[in-house]
């Protein structure tokens, strides 16, 4: 039933957020009950910690990871959807924020190596279209001692595994039909968690493709798992630097 909602190209996952661009903000907030922000202020304490001279934002969407990371850093955010770009301009300006704004593909980054200190993604490497290629140029452009972010939906554990398991499988579909009239985009949300690394997975892959200290924390019982890594040298003969 999903496999053709998971053979989507590159090309129709940018054309289906487009699509829901006008109520994803309020999707996120509903389909999470709300804990999306707290999910996001994680993010912003991770880099935080290691305060750097300039980050990342990758698939920033509408640009709620890059608005909540310290006013102080000055952040790159980049998209494929320009519609969701646009909104994360507009955003910006209303809380009289700075954010760099540019249309990328995840997998061919128009920066340098070892540009930034910091690159966060939050609900995005599930979308690349070859997820090994598309982190390691995420690796590429991050200096050595720098640190990758992600936050991405996980399989939940635990006693509340079953509810939750339910509400991540049923619901967006649902109510993502009945906000932004497009089913589509949230019938491949739980199609492409369920085929997406588990947690233990993820942090070889990211362990494979030379990141350091590498950890995965589940939230919210397990629903999404913030994962983070150090480049703490070298990667594929490639010297992070500023």
């Amino acid at each position: 039933m999903h496999e053709a909602l998971l053979e989507k190209r590159a090309s129709e996952i940018q054309g289906m957020f487009a699509r829901i661009a006008h109520r994803y903000d309020l999707l996120n907030r509903v389909l999470s009950l709300g804990r999306d922000v707290a999910w996001r202020r994680a993010i912003a304490r991770r880099v935080a910690k290691i305060d750097p001279r300039r980050a990342l934002d990758m698939c920033t969407g509408t640009g709620d990871v890059a608005l909540a990371l310290p006013a102080a850093v000055p952040t790159l955010a980049s998209d494929f959807c320009v519609p969701m770009l646009m909104r994360a301009a507009d955003k910006a300006r209303r809380r009289g924020r700075h954010l760099a704004l540019f249309a990328a593909d995840a997998a061919r980054l128009p920066l340098a190596d070892g540009s930034v200190e910091a690159v966060t993604v939050a609900f995005g490497v599930r979308n690349f279209e070859r997820l090994e290629a598309g982190l390691a140029e995420l690796i590429r452009v991050l200096g050595v001692g720098g640190k990758l972010v992600i936050l991405e939906f996980s399989h939940p554990r635990g006693p509340l595994a079953p509810i939750l398991g339910w509400w991540s499988r049923a619901v967006p579909p649902l109510v993502g039909r009945w906000l932004s009239g497009d089913g589509e985009a949230y019938d491949y949300l739980p199609a492409s968690v369920a085929t997406f690394p588990d947690r233990d997975g993820l942090c070889r892959v990211l362990e494979d493709l030379g990141l350091t200290a590498v950890a995965g924390t589940p939230l919210t019982g397990g629903v999404v798992t913030l994962y983070e890594g150090t480049k703490k040298a070298a990667v594929g003969g490639v010297e992070g630097g500023a």
